[in-house]
């Protein structure tokens, strides 16, 4: 394990999904899945976005859509929360749904919407 990357990785996901929602996931590791938590941080959150090439809210923006495309509902929740933490406001979150709907179908549009409102609703943006 690379402990700067790691460092960097750790620093990277607490930033954008909350120390709190970071912490209780290290604390609830096991011997069954500490090492991908541990990999995880290093390389998705670490090289991936420890990267500065691209910025967190653009980054926020590319993994809506990927996560949406994937159909890992309870990741694109996670990370719409992250995304309104760097920035990616309520008007570029409706432009985002409607690029999922015409690239992913209207039916996975209609679930990212319905999981947005009550994101959107909890945060006090609608």
């Amino acid at each position: 394990m690379d402990k700067e990357l790691f460092e960097l990785g750790l620093s990277k996901r607490k930033a954008t999904l909350g120390s709190d929602y970071v912490e209780k996931n290290l604390e609830a590791a096991d011997d069954f899945n500490e090492d991908f938590q541990k990999q995880m941080t290093e390389w998705c959150w670490g090289f991936g976005w420890g990267d500065d090439t691209i910025n967190e809210k653009t980054r926020s923006m590319m993994n809506l859509t990927m996560i949406a495309a994937l159909g890992k509902m309870d990741e694109w929740e996670i990370h719409l929360k992250g995304a309104l933490t760097n920035g990616v406001s309520k008007d570029e979150i409706k432009s985002i749904l409607h690029v999922i709907a015409i690239y992913c179908g209207v039916p996975q549009g209609v679930e990212c919407f319905k999981i947005a409102r009550k994101v959107l609703e909890n945060a006090g943006e609608i």
